[in-house]
């Protein structure tokens, strides 16, 4: 339970963190293999700004259901397995922030297992769902905001 406490605060603060992000950088970002390995290891951001987000993905056990209004993700697994739901209607929803709304289970979805150098792009408004993950399940997140 603390874990899921502690997901939901470091949620909470990244949509905090992104109302009021700044614009793109218009320089070049480079994020050397030590700092990328460390937000892996911890599951954190890289990069927020009003256009996209950067994250390290990381699951060590299934989530919460999930619809982005703004944001599609696009997710390049780097390790490990899951299966996805996406599509179909969420169940239990309720906003968790501005613009994202957090469910208990989908009705009619698709289910997709992912695995070592997938891709999957879920446009916003899709609800998506990982109920099973491998420890871990690593991904990087693209978020292309509206």
């Amino acid at each position: 339970m603390k874990s899921i406490a502690f997901i939901t605060l470091l949620a909470f603060g990244l949509v905090a963190r992104v109302a009021a992000a700044d614009a793109p950088p218009t320089d070049v970002v480079l994020y050397d293999h030590a700092k990328v390995d460390d937000a892996f290891a911890k599951g954190l951001p890289l990069l927020i700004n009003s256009s996209y987000k950067i994250q390290a993905g990381r699951r060590l056990m299934a989530g919460k259901v999930e619809i982005h209004e703004h944001d599609t993700d696009i997710f390049y697994v780097t390790e490990g397995t899951a299966t996805i739901i996406t599509g179909g209607t969420m169940e239990g929803g309720k906003p968790s922030g501005p613009g994202e709304i957090r469910g208990d289970s989908i009705t009619g979805g698709v289910t997709r297992h992912l695995g070592k150098g997938d891709v999957i792009v879920i446009p916003a408004g899709v609800p998506h769902w990982m109920p099973e993950v491998s420890n871990p399940f690593l991904y990087l997140v693209i978020k292309v905001t509206k």
